[in-house]
């Protein structure tokens, strides 16, 4: 075993908080070959190792198609109410199993009602799971605690239903709503009523910004959108101005440079000062190109992401996975990872831990509870 492996074992022990994770991206390939199978859905491969290597390497491509190639999969085996379930029960099962105590899962039911579901069943069929889940991780002696996030799809103009439906199954299990599919070309101010029917209702909110498109999506999530946090949003870095020397040195996300001074401007003073939760997702950031966006470099590796800079300037910056199985990637494995990149101790990535667990959309004797219960154990 390799340091970096050994090190990864030592924080799946540790209690973790994932706020951006996609159901549809995160299902066990073993599942999803038995459900193909069950459809007469063809897939890339029929051996569980040799699928998940195939999302891998589509995913480290640098071709955003082909990284999105495996949703079509997916999505595909979950269009049933059973399947629903188990995707969802085994979803909880398998954060567990790597430390999650807290997760927040978003999925958009409008993407799985091709098998006659309703919207409604379709949330329930995910609840079930969860909640089936849930009680398997207690009869093991685990503690894990699941909300759905409804996402609606940017580009299919649902919004206004989604929105309905999210705050119909607000005291059953949904806490948050989130819009996802194509940032460009398709801002939060395209919503701008629905995210003015949650604010009426106060149901939080989390927009997808700063990932597939630069610093105007921030502020139209921001500003339209309401967003109590961003999804990703590592692309507010295009709104701070460094200027390099040898008077100081500071790591700015871009391998160490000099650095005299920083000037942030208007969206990233906001963000930062506010403490709008950035929910990164450092190698998907990677894969997709947000990081390429920003560096100019591509491929891009660790070290260039500029999830250091965020943090040692002060944004509260917390650590997801995006989608498991298309990255191949989990919780454990990137916080190690960005121990790696970044000399990061554990100090820091409880840090991490209690940012997310304090910008999650828990009551707050909740987040208080599992606060104190983190900074315990990770003491």
């Amino acid at each position: 075993m390799s340091t970096l492996e050994g090190f990864e074992a030592q924080l799946r022990d540790l209690p973790k908080v994932s706020l951006h994770d996609h159901l549809d991206g995160s299902l066990r390939p073993s599942t999803l070959i038995e459900l193909a199978s069950e459809i007469g859905h063809e897939l890339p491969s029929a051996d569980p190792e040799s699928l998940q290597e195939t999302f891998r390497s589509n995913a480290n491509s640098g071709d955003l198609l082909k990284y999105l190639e495996a949703f079509a999969h997916t999505t595909a085996v979950m269009q049933s109410a059973e399947n629903l379930r188990r995707v969802a029960r085994e979803y909880v099962e398998d954060l567990a199993a790597d430390g999650v105590i807290y997760a927040e899962v978003r999925w958009a039911p409008e993407q799985h009602l091709a098998g006659g579901l309703t919207l409604d069943e379709a949330v329930d069929a995910v609840q079930a799971g969860l909640n089936e889940g849930t009680e398997a991780v207690e009869e093991q002696d685990g503690v894990i605690a699941v909300g759905q996030l409804i996402s609606a799809m940017r580009q299919a103009d649902h919004a206004e239903e989604i929105v309905e439906l999210a705050l119909r199954h607000r005291d059953a299990g949904v806490v948050g709503f989130d819009i996802a599919g194509p940032e460009a070309g398709f801002p939060p101010s395209r919503f701008a009523s629905s995210f003015t029917r949650l604010a009426q209702q106060m149901l939080p909110v989390t927009v997808h910004a700063g990932e597939a498109d630069g610093i105007e999506s921030v502020r139209s999530a921001l500003v339209d959108g309401r967003a109590q946090r961003l999804g990703h949003g590592i692309r507010v870095a295009e709104d701070i101005a460094l200027t390099s020397g040898p008077e100081s040195r500071s790591k700015t996300g871009d391998g160490g440079e000099d650095l005299i001074e920083v000037e942030l401007g208007p969206v990233a003073t906001w963000v930062r000062d506010r403490q709008i939760h950035l929910e990164t997702s450092p190698t998907s950031n990677l894969q997709t190109g947000a990081v390429s966006a920003l560096t100019g470099k591509s491929p891009s590796e660790m070290p260039h992401h500029p999830f250091d800079m965020l943090y040692q300037l002060g944004f509260n910056v917390g650590v997801n996975t995006d989608n498991r199985l298309v990255s191949g990637v989990t919780l454990s494995g990137e916080l190690a990872a960005l121990a790696e990149a970044f000399d990061y101790g554990l100090a820091e990535l409880a840090d991490f831990q209690v940012n997310a667990i304090e910008a999650s959309f828990l009551g707050y004797e909740e987040r208080e509870v599992l606060a104190a219960h983190i900074l315990e154990a990770w003491q």
